[in-house]
């Protein structure tokens, strides 16, 4: 089975064709033949954020360019696809709609079966695109700009939330706190390269709800940003070794954070592999650790390439191949839904 995936839920305008072998068995596998993505980063990167209003406008200049960049690649046309596949939500609701219109247009034009596609459900089934592929069942680890949760699946199309971020997703700390000390947006790999020369004992941020058992699988960060905050209030903006030193604390207190819930979690659901996922999954610090404990624990930890763990229409082509698999179709009626909960 062939698809085409179009994914527009933020500041990436991304589409891939997906070719998936055995879509209805359990362990179904993926190979993409193309993978086009263009980033927004440099539309954001004088606001210190994502615009909006501005990626609702990128997407809609963007998206029939990159996928017919998408095709190209992938050395077909529209007549060889077996369907379409399209994030409908969680998202930016302006660059959601760009993404299912232009969806629901082409399914109109070319007779494809489309189908709607939750962005964290791409981001959990990522994995099987890689070359290791681990079969399910697994805990996921879902850390991105919006997103910080961790879903239990053992089978595919079956997820049960163990546990969200109750503020900030971590992605949008590391992108806060960044701006906070100076540094480019987007800020998470600058704060991992200037990390790795400095001590992550320097300071001692805290670790969010960790005297809250009934919180066991859940995230904060809101209040270690405000710590961060705190600190350069009192101490001034730090400069060379003592912002290595900043840098490398704030990003331990999260990767500490992150790693010690989903082992527990992964611990407690008896579940022997772990695998993280989402735009933060590229943090060095974040997959050091959770190698690391995941060891101590015997657990097996898995994660995909970096170009897999962001935001691409690979994810979202497999995602909506598996459901079309299934018998499911979108019709005229789909929305974009910025909310969806998976």
């Amino acid at each position: 089975m062939r698809v085409l995936g179009l994914e527009t839920s933020c500041d990436e305008t991304a589409a891939a064709v997906v070719e998936v072998q055995e879509p209805q068995s359990e362990r179904p596998r993926g190979r993409a033949l193309s993978d086009v993505i263009h980033t927004q980063a440099a539309v954001h990167e004088r606001f210190g954020g994502v615009v909006p209003e501005l990626a609702s406008r990128d997407h809609l200049q963007r998206a029939l360019p990159v996928i017919d960049e998408a095709l190209r690649q992938a050395r077909c046309e529209l007549r060889d696809l077996d369907g379409l596949a399209v994030t409908r939500g969680p998202g930016l609701v302006g660059a959601l709609l760009v993404g299912v219109q232009v969806g629901k247009s082409l399914s109109l034009a070319s007779g494809l079966p489309l189908a709607g596609v939750n962005h964290i459900e791409g981001h959990l089934l990522a994995a099987l695109l890689a070359d290791d592929a681990p079969p399910p069942p697994w805990l996921a680890l879902v850390v991105s700009g919006g997103h910080t949760s961790l879903y239990e699946m053992r089978e595919l199309g079956q997820y049960r939330a163990l546990g969200h971020t109750l503020d900030d997703a971590a992605g949008e700390a590391f992108d806060k706190v960044a701006k906070l000390l100076g540094l480019p947006y987007p800020g998470g790999a600058h704060i991992d390269r200037l990390a790795a020369s400095g001590d992550p004992r320097a300071v001692d941020f805290p670790r969010g709800l960790s005297r809250r058992s009934r919180a066991a699988y859940d995230f904060s960060f809101s209040g270690l940003k405000t710590a961060v905050l705190t600190w350069v209030r009192e101490h001034g903006l730090p400069r060379g070794e003592q912002l290595a030193d900043v840098c490398a604390s704030f990003q331990e207190a999260v990767c500490d954070a992150l790693t010690l819930r989903a082992v527990r979690a992964a611990r407690a659901s008896r579940l022997p592999t772990l695998v993280l996922c989402g735009g933060v999954a590229a943090n060095s610090r974040l997959r050091a650790l959770l190698f690391e404990r995941c060891a101590a624990e015997g657990i097996s930890a898995v994660v995909p390439p970096p170009r897999l763990c962001t935001d691409n229409g690979a994810m979202i082509a497999l995602a909506g191949a598996l459901r079309l698999a299934r018998g499911e179709r979108a019709d005229a009626a789909l929305s974009a839904d910025p909310g969806w909960r998976l």
